[in-house]
């Protein structure tokens, strides 16, 4: 892998580091998670849409309880 250093804004690092979804997740995941939900909200602006609400909604139930059962990650994953 190359490695190369990118100079960024304090505000972008800021968006960046509140992008995360877990504490050690890489600069290099976010850019490439950030580059996939571009990619796919081109393909298919509604599911990309839905998508993210889920994740938003999943990040706060992360932030409130801390975990998921296995039935609400089936029903999420639509496993059920």
């Amino acid at each position: 892998m190359v490695e190369t250093t990118v100079r960024l804004n304090k505000e972008t690092k800021r968006e960046l580091d509140l992008f995360r979804q877990y504490k050690g997740e890489s600069y290099d995941e976010l850019i490439r998670k950030i580059i996939f939900i571009a990619k796919s909200s081109e393909m298919d602006p509604k599911s990309s849409q839905d998508d993210m609400k889920e994740i938003r909604k999943a990040r706060e139930k992360i932030k409130t309880s801390g975990r998921y059962g296995k039935d609400e990650i089936n029903k999420i994953l639509g496993l059920n």
